[in-house]
């Protein structure tokens, strides 16, 4: 037990001789600890989550088109102005939506109804539009949205 003390570790390294039992469990506890922290710090997902994720961000970006498409059909009718300023009047988000998707500006072409997503984000894009004095600049601004 004293020469065990006196041996540095590079000497003791050198007379290890693992058994394979010790080695099994060394590769098991690998394998674990690996699996372990890349599902909870390395940002592993199983198949199924990552499905998920992608039909989500896909749904919202859908949405998010949906939206922009509403908001130019709102200031292309023909009293946009008047409709703006009704829509701004209403003091909940669900009847801003509720007014877009009565007004069918959120109903896309190939659909019977307007995504209530969609409705939702136009109308909250438009509540916060202000449009610009100059009405070709008011446009030209839906245009870049």
């Amino acid at each position: 037990m004293a020469d065990n003390d006196k041996r540095n570790l590079t000497q003791r390294w050198e007379e290890f001789r693992p058994t394979k039992t010790m080695l099994m469990w060394a590769c098991i506890g690998s394998v674990a600890a690996t699996v372990a922290l890349g599902f909870t710090l390395g940002g592993w997902v199983t198949g199924g989550t990552a499905h998920g994720m992608a039909s989500d961000a896909a749904d919202e970006a859908r949405a998010e088109l949906a939206a922009a498409v509403c908001m130019e059909e709102f200031l292309a009718s023909a009293n946009a102005q008047g409709q703006l300023t009704e829509l701004k009047g209403i003091d909940s988000s669900f009847r801003q939506r509720q007014f877009i998707e009565e007004g069918n500006w959120a109903l896309m072409p190939d659909r019977d109804s307007a995504s209530r997503q969609a409705a939702a984000r136009c109308a909250e894009m438009l509540a916060e539009w202000e449009p610009p004095a100059d009405s070709t600049a008011a446009a030209e601004e839906v245009i870049e949205h």
